[in-house]
């Protein structure tokens, strides 16, 4: 699952619809720009806290993602703890994995 999730974000950062990062996140959850949030399963106490916060207040959902290290990885990066995503479609595909 948690490569699936990897996938699906890929495609999502080649297509431009994903934001990486908590300040990024944490700015797009501002302007409601965001469906989903991906927190890497590592994620601090104090970053959760951060993004999960702001996301129940604008409704947005927060799927449980891999550890901070192979999100990174499979996005190209250092190890990320959240990424927030714009596409719907993309949002349902990753929701979908959770349930």
């Amino acid at each position: 699952m948690t490569q699936r999730i990897v996938r699906l974000l890929g495609l999502g950062l080649r297509a431009g619809r994903v934001v990486i990062g908590v300040a990024g996140v944490r700015a797009r959850l501002q302007r409601d720009g965001l469906r989903c949030i991906v927190l890497a399963a590592d994620a601090s106490l104090r970053t959760r806290e951060k993004v999960e916060r702001l996301a129940l207040a604008r409704g947005v959902r927060i799927v449980s993602g891999p550890d901070a290290a192979q999100l990174g990885a499979g996005l190209g990066r250092p190890p990320v703890q959240a990424v927030g995503v714009e596409d719907a479609g993309l949002a349902r595909g990753l929701e979908s994995l959770e349930a």
